[in-house]
């Protein structure tokens, strides 16, 4: 296969390269650029969009990651028209992926993108026949959602257990949620709700295990069973603790 990578898909050049291709469609995936008028307007059948959510929810760079965190329970891939606007095309096709309990956003991309590449298979040939009736979204149910940056991983331990468990898997692997042991920055890597109240001061370690460790939130604590201390490899609790020495009423965070 031919590969470009344009830096800027609307400059002329990079026009007259589409144009010359006379192609019968062009399918985007993640491409992260604005296709302009004059390219929509190319292909015989448009330009289809595989989209890693149920649009209308999650529009934007990132819905795989906010599924996760926002605590949704199914998500999926949509294949919509594309028009001038941020995945505001007309739908052609859906497919609904459940969310697993322990789902992080690396495990669910892999999902929706099997999923994707299955439904975009079955979408071209109705596509062709003119046997899609492309649906509108309905913008009154409409969310945009931001892009990841590394500042949304800092764990606030003042949120409850559940929120925090959330961004964990939510930024899995990438940007990651961290704190702050020592003055060292930890990436979190897997952790559990642990339903029980606690007076202590969030962030506080409350308990201390063979293969893991409790630290207090806002509301519940949070086990820890696995992380990355800076500079170190990722390892499971029991590992780190074996070679740092932890106990109850140490804080984590600045």
């Amino acid at each position: 296969l031919t590969v470009w990578q344009p830096q800027k898909i609307k400059t002329p050049e990079w026009v007259e390269r589409l144009r010359e291709l006379n192609a019968d469609v062009f399918i985007v995936a993640a491409f992260g650029q604005i296709l302009s008028k004059e390219i929509l307007d190319m292909p015989k059948y448009g330009c289809v969009n595989i989209h890693a959510s149920l649009l209308p929810k999650y529009r934007g760079a990132a819905p795989i990651n906010w599924a996760i965190i926002n605590g949704e329970k199914e998500t999926g891939v949509t294949i919509m028209q594309m028009n001038e606007g941020v995945d505001t095309g007309d739908m052609l096709t859906h497919v609904v992926v459940p969310i697993a309990p322990k789902e992080t956003a690396e495990t669910l991309f892999d999902k929706l993108a099997e999923a994707g590449a299955k439904l975009i298979v079955e979408t071209l040939p109705k596509l062709e026949a003119g046997e899609l009736t492309p649906v509108p979204q309905d913008e009154s149910q409409a969310t945009h959602v931001k892009m990841m940056g590394k500042s949304l991983g800092r764990i606030d331990w003042s949120k409850d257990a559940v929120t925090i468990e959330r961004l964990v898997r939510g930024l899995n692997s990438w940007p990651s949620a961290y704190t702050y042991f020592q003055e060292k920055s930890v990436k979190i890597w897997d952790c559990d709700v642990v339903e029980n109240d606690t007076t202590e001061v969030p962030g506080t370690i409350i308990a201390v295990a063979k293969d893991s460790f409790d630290v207090a939130t806002g509301k519940g604590t949070l086990r820890i069973r696995e992380l990355q201390l800076e500079g170190k490899k990722r390892m499971d609790s029991g590992s780190f603790l074996r070679g740092n020495q932890l106990e109850a009423g140490v804080m984590l965070g600045e």
